[in-house]
């Protein structure tokens, strides 16, 4: 609405109040807009690069934690309950941790823990998704140390484990590395003053009819700018980020259903 104000506000100026034999060009505008153009398509796809990435991390998340499931149903007996929904709860409670670690912290209540002794060891820590990695290997362990897991089934589920690990490593490090202020800065600075500026270009040749022209031309580089900044963190609860919440609720059900 600002831009459809200034527009008319120097359309009217030039063409009625002061009736201004104006002649512009629109070389410089076409040139800029090259530059424009090619600034943008980075910015898109450096962000489009940040989500598609993190949308790969979660996939191997969900993956990891069948083939995790699937390998620990085989390998633990039927009749160790307590073991099986040890990890029928932990390894989803991995997932839904760390999707609440990438938004704004976790609520242990959110993990499904029906263990009081984890829930209060995980209580205390700072990075609850290092911490259920952490007792997840102490299980493990202790199953080896039991004999109920051999040395070579231990080595076998290390894989899964330590994918955990990475994954981890990988989604925070989209989260704490964003796109430099200064470059989104410069890109903000750039489609403004072209837009701005813009209708100089056109109106001589198009006359009032410069008022669309320039919104059209607004709304597109704007938009663009805007989709670039909806995906470059794709670990939010916006319509466009990740479905987290989703993938988490899946690795839990499959989960259940593989050890059950």
């Amino acid at each position: 609405m600002i831009m459809i104000v200034y527009t008319a506000i120097i359309t009217f100026l030039i063409e009625d109040y002061f009736k201004l034999d104006f002649h512009s060009t629109t070389v410089v505008h076409s040139l800029l807009g090259i530059v424009l153009g090619l600034f943008l398509v980075f910015r898109v796809n450096s962000a489009y690069d940040r989500w598609y990435e993190g949308r790969k991390l979660w996939g191997l998340l969900l993956n990891n934690s069948r083939n995790l499931a699937s390998k620990l149903n085989a390998m633990i007996s039927s009749e160790n309950e307590k073991d099986r929904k040890f990890f029928q709860e932990m390894i989803p409670a991995f997932a839904f941790a760390l999707k609440d670690h990438l938004r704004k912290g976790v609520e242990i209540k959110h993990l499904k823990i029906s263990d009081e002794e984890i829930i209060k060891k995980l209580e205390k820590k700072d990075h609850v998704p290092n911490a259920i990695t952490s007792i997840l290997y102490q299980r493990l362990n202790q199953l080896l140390a039991e004999g109920k897991l051999t040395p070579n089934q231990f080595l076998v589920l290390d894989k899964e484990m330590k994918e955990f690990s990475d994954i981890l490593g990988g989604c925070e490090r989209i989260k704490n590395t964003p796109i430099p202020y200064s470059y989104s800065m410069f890109i903000k600075k750039f489609i403004f003053t072209y837009t701005v500026t813009l209708p100089l270009a056109f109106i001589s040749e198009f006359h009032y009819i410069t008022i669309p022209i320039v919104i059209f031309v607004f709304f597109i580089l704007v938009s663009v700018e805007l989709i670039a900044e909806e995906i470059e963190e794709p670990f939010g609860g916006d319509t466009n980020d990740l479905p987290t919440q989703e993938l988490s609720e899946k690795i839990e059900k499959n989960v259940v259903e593989l050890m059950n």
